[in-house]
């Protein structure tokens, strides 16, 4: 057989292709510019791996640059009003439980929630619960019931 037929084996890792959320890509002004300079760092990235001729990280860097710049060409940003008294998206919601335990958590796109930092995606179960909630209100959530004593409309900083 011809070699001119046979698929060269290019040595690179070949990855899978980053899952797209199927929902609307909300997004904070923060989170917006997180988007930014993930895409910023990728291309560099990008570029050093392949002055290195490093055909994994080429391979990486490219896999994750398809996923953040389509990421930034379907981003909704979203700032909350600048009046109102309605949990939107970018807005963070002080609750407390009947042992009087408060906890906060800001309501922010899918690609920066970080539960652990208090930033919980718009689409998760709990900020759904919370979306359109006013302070006063009581919601039920997984660690029961709790009620909404504030609601911060500052937009976070990046």
């Amino acid at each position: 057989m011809s070699r001119a037929f046979v698929k060269e084996d290019s040595g690179a890792e070949v990855l899978p292709e980053r899952p797209i959320s199927p929902n609307r890509n909300l997004v904070t002004r923060r989170g917006l510019a997180l988007i930014e300079a993930e895409i910023e760092r990728l291309r560099e990235e990008l570029a050093t791996a392949g002055g290195q001729g490093d055909r994994d990280g080429v391979a990486r860097a490219s896999r994750d640059l398809r996923y953040w710049t389509a990421r930034r060409a379907n981003a909704e940003p979203v700032d909350p009003p600048a009046e109102g008294d309605t949990v939107t998206v970018g807005m963070a919601v002080t609750l407390v439980d009947e042992d009087d335990e408060q906890r906060t958590w800001r309501i922010v796109g899918e690609d920066e929630a970080d539960p652990k930092a208090g930033r919980i995606a718009w689409s998760a179960p709990v900020a759904r619960t919370l979306l359109g909630k006013t302070v006063g209100e009581e919601v039920a959530l997984p660690a029961g019931t709790m009620e909404i004593v504030a609601i911060d409309r500052e937009s976070e900083r990046f």
